[in-house]
């Protein structure tokens, strides 16, 4: 019997180790960029799919089954997930989330609601000390972010209980708004109360006299079957239940946004209980060649090169299209023109919604149908430019339709070609940085985090390999287009 169950026991601990790995997801703010990390901390094992984005797009990956748990609150599944009135307890929020296979549990044991706030020199001038004293300064300029402007728990519900101008105001990252209100070209923005800025730029939150805000308390939105399917690291998610505090959680994100911690190092705090000393900016070469480089490269050179070569693959037959019809030409050539013109974030949440995904497939679509317009555009170019003396010379030689086409046509209209895939290889570059709005990594995982923190040095640590990228993709296509052209002043000789 005991040689049974020791059986069992490895069975089970085999079965565990090799079963998908616990997913843990966040959205772009700093502070659930660090419970995500000490969620993956404490259960032992996980990935972390940091920075997915607002609440919509990471709820989506929930539902999807493209990750397994993220922190959230429960004022937001209230009332942007499930739309529901009042203040409604964890059960009653549980009981509706049940038909959805999902659940909210482990109550991590603090309230970080949403909140105006104001310099408290501007606010103290003013005579403002609550959300209803606003009314009565339409002057005011007000930056918030672009997901509380669309909450119904933001900016609509808000306006609309204080009786506050119905116009949407100026839409601003929620990194950035701290650097406007301080130097004051916006007086009003919104906050997290655990924020850890507050205090350092001297800020008043005001009062919500109205109690239109309900309680945001931090939880673990999961699906059902996570204790099921992971059940050692279950139980030690356990564990966290009321161990953070809002004293503890603004210590963490101090030493993130503050004292230029990694997040997960301000993570750490939690169990070492130590308070961050001064810190200082983070050093430029130690991030830009942190222990994320290798994995953020290979993620982007993924995406380049493999949109790029898919857009290569249908992009030259369609400029060939073009040119052997010239009634489709129009069309094909304002089809792909147009998707140019979408914009990137709006094209990816489409295709979210299409696929039902997120990470890498949607980017890569988005960036193939990006990479589209300069390759067919320059492939109908080349192939018009040829002669029509080439054409027929080529014909009097008794060539095929087909090998008119590979061995003359496509080789003189070569350069043309190249140019195009040029252009679609650096713009690709560029363009993969959104990438990381879903989840797909790569360098723009760095640019979005340095947005949620406001820090330059992590901005920048994306940027400029970004930016190198581009260079060197430019410069090995010129290399090849000069090689190539030296081979047909030779050929002619």
């Amino acid at each position: 019997m005991r040689w049974l169950l020791a059986f069992l026991s490895l069975f089970l601990l085999f079965e565990e180790a090799n079963a998908e790995p616990l997913r843990v997801g966040s959205k772009r703010f700093t502070e659930s960029y660090i419970l995500g990390e000490l969620i993956v901390r404490t259960a032992g094992e996980g990935v972390h799919r940091q920075g997915l984005g607002s609440t919509g797009i990471v709820f989506a990956a929930l539902k999807a089954g493209e990750i397994d748990l993220y922190p959230e609150y429960t004022g937001t599944i209230a009332k942007e997930i499930l739309k529901l009135p009042g203040n409604p307890p964890l059960e009653e929020i549980n009981r509706r989330l049940a038909p959805l296979g999902l659940a909210a549990s482990v109550p991590l044991g603090f309230n970080d609601g949403y909140a105006l706030a104001m310099r408290a020199d501007r606010a103290e001038a003013l005579g403002i000390r609550s959300l209803s004293d606003l009314a009565t300064h339409p002057d005011l300029k007000l930056g918030l972010s672009q997901e509380f402007l669309a909450r119904a728990d933001g900016w609509p519900g808000m306006a609309s209980a204080y009786g506050l101008p119905p116009a949407a105001p100026q839409g601003l990252d929620h990194g950035l708004a701290y650097e406007a209100i301080a130097a004051g070209r916006i007086d009003v923005m919104d906050v997290y109360t655990t924020d850890a800025k507050i205090e350092r730029y001297g800020l008043r939150t005001l009062a919500d006299d109205r109690n239109f805000f309900p309680r945001y308390d931090a939880v673990l939105l999961h699906r059902l079957d996570l204790p099921q399917r992971h059940p050692g690291a279950w139980g030690r998610l356990r564990t966290l239940a009321g161990r953070i505090d809002e004293r503890a959680m603004i210590r963490m994100n101090a030493a993130a946004e503050l004292q230029g911690k990694s997040f997960a190092e301000a993570a750490a705090l939690l169990d070492s209980g130590s308070v961050p000393g001064a810190g200082g900016q983070r050093r430029f070469v130690h991030t830009l060649f942190g222990a994320d480089f290798l994995r953020v490269s290979a993620q982007h050179l993924l995406l380049v090169f493999a949109s790029l070569a898919a857009s290569i693959g249908a992009g030259v037959p369609l400029g060939i299209l073009c040119d052997r019809k010239p009634r489709l030409g129009p069309a094909i050539l304002g089809a792909v023109g147009v998707i140019q013109t979408i914009p990137s974030l709006a094209l990816l949440a489409f295709l979210i919604a299409l696929l039902g995904t997120i990470g890498t497939l949607p980017a890569l679509i988005a960036l193939f149908l990006y990479a589209l317009l300069p390759i067919v555009r320059n492939t109908h170019a080349g192939l018009q430019a040829v002669s029509r003396g080439m054409r027929q010379a080529a014909l009097a030689l008794g060539l095929s339709r087909r090998d008119r086409l590979l061995r003359v046509e496509l080789p003189l209209a070569l350069p043309s070609i190249l140019a195009g895939i040029k252009t679609s290889a650096v713009i690709n570059v560029g363009t993969a940085t959104i990438a990381a709005f879903v989840g797909a990594g790569g360098y723009g995982e760095r640019i979005v985090s340095g947005l949620a923190l406001n820090d330059g040095t992590t901005m920048l640590a994306g940027a400029i390999p970004a930016a190198a990228l581009a260079l060197i993709v430019q410069g090995m296509f010129e290399l090849g287009e000069r090689r190539l052209a030296w081979r047909r002043v030779g050929a002619e000789v």
